[in-house]
């Protein structure tokens, strides 16, 4: 009989502030992936949710946090406040460095909208610590040149083919990326891919490249691909 999910709610100080979060681990997990949600939207997204629930099928575990209060997503400022959400988000990173469950496993980082910048520059913070950033129609480009430069973690930019503006803010992020890296555009995808089996598609490359640079290809003797080297690469899913 298969081990149940393990669910457990996550309480995280952050100064005045605190981050609530939802951890869920499958059994036997090969890593867990830290969510970073966008402006005006939270760990209840239906998006993240789904997506979240595919890398949990593919024995990757999550955790969706909040990284404002629902006080401070009420402010303009606050929301676009890159340097406070990458605050946040490293707390939640230091968390699961010491839960029991997690502390072993590679941490990856999933960001969307603003939240892609947020993980961008925790990746470049912290180095070899995570293994590897997915952005699903995210603002890279927000983390800063400094930090894209910084970025030792294989990223992949995934942007849909209808929302030319992220696109090209996208493009710009990239080739400022000197480490491992892809950019999927997703034909017919919109900037929140809503679009029928868009979302679909967003997991299975989320959870490829997840699968791959936490080692689990290698486990389980299949080869890792080699990173796509061109940005321009577009596929259609």
């Amino acid at each position: 009989m298969a081990s149940p999910m393990h669910t457990e709610f996550v309480h995280i100080p952050a100064g005045a502030a605190h981050v609530e979060g939802m951890l869920e681990l499958p059994p036997d997990p090969v890593g867990v992936v830290l969510f970073a949600h966008g402006s005006g939207s939270s760990r209840f997204s239906p998006r993240n949710n789904a997506v979240a629930g595919a890398l949990r099928n593919a024995r990757i575990g999550t955790l969706l946090v909040d990284l404002l209060t629902p006080q401070e997503d009420q402010t303009y400022r606050t929301r676009f406040d890159i340097a406070l959400l990458t605050q946040r988000l490293q707390l939640a990173a230091e968390r699961l460095h010491t839960l029991p469950r997690t502390r072993a496993l590679p941490i990856g980082l999933f960001g969307a909208s603003t939240g892609a910048a947020a993980a961008l520059r925790l990746a470049a913070a912290q180095g070899s610590e995570i293994a590897a950033v997915v952005s699903r129609g995210g603002r890279p480009d927000m983390a800063g040149l400094p930090a894209l430069n910084k970025v030792a973690a294989p990223t992949l930019l995934i942007v849909g083919s209808l929302d030319t503006a992220v696109i090209e803010l996208n493009q710009i992020a990239y080739a400022a990326l000197h480490c491992a890296k892809r950019l999927e555009i997703v034909r017919g995808a919109g900037h929140l891919f809503e679009e029928n089996g868009k979302l679909e598609a967003v997991s299975a490359l989320a959870g490829d490249w997840f699968l791959r640079h936490m080692g689990a290809g290698e486990s389980e003797g299949r080869p890792p691909r080699p990173p796509a080297a061109g940005r321009d690469e577009k596929r259609a899913h």
